[in-house]
């Protein structure tokens, strides 16, 4: 049977892009096609917009530090306009570079929404191709939630062209994006409040760090409200009033929404083929990426896994070996580092106390709270924080968890070491950098708790 394609990638973000290149270097045919954007979530309305306006937001803090290092500066006053479209304009260089990427590896891009139309056939503007391969990897899409309103609030995705800035804002959600825009909103000077419907955010990490960093996101000025939920939104005027479960109301400017993501299957013509769901709704797969159709595959955020871009990246570059150059892969999602760019920053690796105590019988447990030392001229009380968790018979360090500027940076060293499997013998060895926080990673000699 002749086919038009080896691979025909439904979705050009970062994953699908990473497969569909990958295979092409091995010599398969291959399509891919977008409907949107090229770069997906990540690079248009996820990581790399995000963390723009996290630097963006970082600069209120470090000219209130100024002062206390001899600097006279007046107080900073944002033109809103010229940060979004700067961003704009980085964001659309960037699907440029996807698409000379794309085109250098002989990938042919379609503009166009595709679906499955059969096995092994893919319709995209009124044409249909016969595909060896097809791999789904379309991500996923804000969640709105179901409540009268909700059409006056807003999502991650349009949060990044705003019109103007409010004076205030309520951010509604306990996940990364949640944390990371009430932290990004309050540093621009907008009045921001978090909303949470359970007893403290980011569930799943370690519980000790989100409680500090729920003591210093306090610190830096946003309203936590843990144990609420809003009810329902009200249009009046140019304002918003958001009420809660408990009858309580908030005037706001902007409501944004960071409640979940769901996999992107609307019309992707899943009911042509027999690829099915798991237990949450995303497209379930085998180790292999393989779906219940043979010949269809799916990767990155429509899977329902960890729904990281490298992941995603590297799930790409997995299938595409496996499928057309005669490799074994399989993925390794142990001692995946991860950040959450709130303000400070957290970056962690490898497990959380709680894990590591259901894991192992004995754990010693270290850490380090103290103030940054460019803190430490003027009145700023915020603290950083580092924790190290090991397994006590092996003495291997099983999770590292820093809390503080530039977290990330640091840890993504660190998870080099616990990903190699080093020991804190390793860790005490190594000689630190001085003076810096990061040293102290290889300076903590007392265990804090077994």
């Amino acid at each position: 049977m002749s086919y038009d394609y080896d691979l025909f990638v439904i979705g050009a973000g970062s994953g699908g892009v990473r497969a569909a290149r990958m295979a092409s270097s091995y010599g398969a045919k291959v399509a891919i096609a977008e409907e949107r954007y090229l770069g997906g979530t990540c690079v248009n309305v996820g990581c790399v917009p995000k963390k723009l306006f996290s630097y963006a937001a970082h600069v209120t803090s470090d000219i209130r530090n100024a002062a206390s290092m001899g600097w006279q500066i007046e107080k900073p006053v944002l033109d809103w306009p010229t940060l979004r479209d700067n961003k704009t304009r980085e964001i659309e260089r960037l699907n440029g570079v996807y698409e000379n990427i794309l085109g250098n590896a002989d990938v042919e891009i379609i503009r166009g929404h595709a679906r499955v139309s059969g096995p092994g056939q893919v319709e995209i503007n009124g044409k249909t191709f016969r595909c060896k391969n097809i791999l789904l990897a379309v991500g996923g899409w804000p969640y709105m939630p179901d409540i009268p309103g909700a059409e006056y609030g807003i999502s991650s995705n349009e949060i990044f062209y705003l019109d103007t800035l409010p004076e205030k804002a309520v951010v509604v959600g306990g996940g990364y994006i949640a944390c990371e825009f009430a932290s990004i909103l309050n540093g621009l000077g907008v009045e921001t409040t978090q909303l949470y419907r359970r007893d403290l955010f980011l569930r799943g990490f370690d519980t000790e760090i989100r409680e500090i960093l729920a003591e210093e996101m306090r610190r830096e000025g946003v309203g936590l409200r843990f144990n609420s939920n809003p009810a329902s939104i009200e249009k009046q005027g140019d304002q918003l009033q958001v009420t809660l479960e408990n009858g309580e109301n908030l005037e706001t400017g902007l409501v944004l929404f960071a409640t979940g993501r769901k996999p992107l299957l609307d019309g992707l013509g899943l009911e042509n083929v027999n690829v099915e769901l798991n237990d949450r709704g995303y497209i379930a797969i085998n180790d292999n990426f393989e779906t219940s159709e043979p010949g269809i595959y799916a990767l990155g955020d429509v899977t329902g896994g960890i729904e990281l871009t490298p992941v995603a990246l590297a799930e790409g570059m997995t299938l595409a070996a496996n499928l057309f150059n005669g490799e074994q892969r399989r993925m390794d999602y142990d001692h995946i580092a991860t950040a959450i760019f709130s303000h400070p920053n957290v970056a962690t690796v490898g497990l959380s106390e709680e894990d590591a105590r259901e894991r192992y019988s004995k754990i010693d447990v270290y850490t380090s709270r103290f103030r940054h030392l460019k803190h430490t001229l003027g009145d700023h009380q915020g603290k950083v924080f580092l924790k190290l968790i090991v397994d006590s018979e092996s003495q291997r360090v099983v999770g590292a968890h820093m809390l503080g500027d530039e977290a990330a940076e640091v840890i993504q060293g660190v998870a080099i070491a616990v990903k190699m499997g080093a020991t804190k013998a390793d860790f005490d060895a190594t000689i630190g950098i001085h003076p810096s926080v990061a040293e102290e990673f290889v300076t903590m000699r007392s265990v804090t708790r077994h």
